[in-house]
């Protein structure tokens, strides 16, 4: 399968449009590389770890992978009570939940990963409702010498803010206060599409109220990011690195207007940089590093890899650093020990990718007829074929179908956050993987997309595709409504 899809097809695919009616257009014939009907294994998204058990209620995306055996199941299941678990502040009499915060966005994993899917913004501003499975990345460019010298030796990704730190915690233990509140602002912005539709999309703006610890830095950036979906990081993660790489344009060198970029970031795991893969800007190259970090910065628990047991705490907040914490000798002196944070890291490569829904459905099949000769698939590279997941055969050597090439793109002004995050700049995103999407209202009770939630259906986010993407985009939106109905049946059913 070729990387992109390139000036050849666009000749071909837009010479297919044809007008049928006064503002409405139809696709009437398909290039040939574009793939017909179902392909093999294409209803099976995690090749042989798909899961088996039914998608019709809240736990589609909480099954393990399909030929895990008796002892990963064992190991499966006690991960997941760790991603479960309520941690408490310390001192406590439950040492072996003690450790939270003191300040903290989250007290447990699964608060933020909603049933192990997707995060929301919150519906109503604080007072109203505290976000949870929402925050703020914080950061402000470098200052010193030796802040762009961590930068250029990807030691880091970003320069925290002085005083807040990374991201935002808005909630503390007893006795402290969190950092402060998230609001968010939106305004519409009208969009018609073929045929006259109108559709409304949202803009949010952001900013930060009751801050307790004085103010942000004059310069700080500030980036939302919900939680996203926990199926199939296992599958991602077992990617052959070559492969990934090999689908990166930076130059655009075939012109086809896609310039693919890997993140190379620090893995604090390995001590050396790698490619990115996991995040919303590819800022995390392995599945234990970003259970470390989140640990750290989300719940405040010190562990092997972040061993900061007042977690995102900075010397400015001198009676958070100060705080009773959880570090004990039984845990070898964490909070999180390496034996747990490596029994989380388990659950999360094994929660199973569901099988797709309707498939084989005519509307599903012209639908991604559709997806191809939009171009969608430039970026959204349909399949890869895992290598060797070490002592972990079941994921290993798999065609998976998780819709992403992992690299970064730039998505227009429309939807930059204007925060860099290592090579990353502030217009560019991770293709976000589309594989169980279409459950996200099943799993999660809703159905916000996106980094941070501001497109409400598949439409939406489509509609705010911009920068490499906008030539995509403008061909979802000259297609019909049937047409456009049927493309979103396709993604729904990935």
């Amino acid at each position: 399968m070729p990387r992109c899809l390139g000036p050849t097809f666009w000749t071909i695919a837009f010479a297919a449009f044809v007008p049928l009616a006064a503002g409405t257009v139809s696709l009437v014939a398909a290039p040939t590389d574009v793939p017909a009907g179902l392909e093999p294994g294409e209803e099976m998204p995690g090749g042989s770890a798909t899961s088996r058990e039914a998608v019709t209620d809240r736990d589609a995306f909480s099954h393990f992978s399909h030929g895990i055996g008796f002892e990963g199941e064992s190991r499966f299941k006690v991960g997941n009570a760790i991603f479960r678990k309520l941690w408490v502040a310390a001192p406590s009499s439950t040492q072996a939940s003690d450790g939270l915060g003191p300040l903290y966005n989250a007290r447990g994993c699964q608060n933020c990963h909603l049933k192990d899917g997707r995060g929301r913004p919150p519906l109503a501003n604080w007072p109203d409702e505290t976000a949870v499975s929402m925050f703020l990345r914080l950061s402000i460019p470098p200052e010193t010498e030796e802040q762009k010298q961590l930068l250029a030796e990807r030691r880091v990704s970003t320069i925290p803010d002085p005083i807040y730190g990374g991201q935002l915690q808005n909630i503390a233990i007893q006795g402290h206060d969190g950092e402060g509140q998230m609001h968010i602002a939106y305004s519409d912005v009208p969009v018609t599409l073929a045929g006259g539709q109108t559709v409304t999309l949202r803009k949010p703006t952001y900013s930060v109220a009751e801050l307790k610890y004085g103010p942000l830095h004059p310069k700080a950036m500030l980036s939302p990011r919900i939680a996203p979906p926990m199926i199939g990081l296992g599958l991602v993660e077992a990617i052959p690195e070559a492969d990934i790489r090999a689908r990166a344009d930076p130059d655009d060198a075939d012109g086809d207007g896609i310039s693919g970029r890997v993140n190379e970031v620090w893995s604090l795991s390995k001590q050396k940089v790698m490619l990115g893969r996991f995040g919303w800007k590819a800022g995390e190259p392995t599945i234990i590093d970003q259970s470390a970090t989140a640990a750290a910065g989300d719940i405040g628990l010190s562990n092997p890899l972040v061993p900061l047991p007042s977690g995102d705490c900075t010397a400015a907040q001198a009676a958070c650093l100060a705080a009773p914490n959880g570090n004990s000798e039984r845990a070898g002196g964490f909070e999180l020990p390496g034996e747990l944070l490596d029994l989380v890291t388990f659950y999360a490569q094994n929660l199973a990718v569901p099988a797709r829904r309707g498939a084989s459905d005519a509307a599903v099949l012209k639908g991604k007829m559709l997806f191809h000769q939009a171009g969608c698939a430039a970026c959204h590279t349909p399949s890869f074929t895992t290598g060797t997941a070490e002592g972990q055969p079941h994921l290993s050597n798999q065609r998976i179908w998780p819709y992403s090439d992992f690299l970064l793109h730039d998505m227009g002004e429309g939807l930059a956050d204007g925060r860099p995050e290592g090579d990353a700049d502030g217009r560019e995103w991770r293709t976000a993987p589309l594989w169980g999407i279409g459950l996200t209202e099943v799993v999660s009770g809703h159905t916000f997309l996106l980094h941070d939630g501001r497109a409400r259906n598949v439409e939406e986010a489509i509609l705010w595709h911009g920068g490499e993407a906008q030539a995509a985009r403008d061909a979802y939106a000259a297609l019909s409504a049937e047409e456009r109905a049927a493309l979103v049946a396709f993604v729904n059913s990935l």
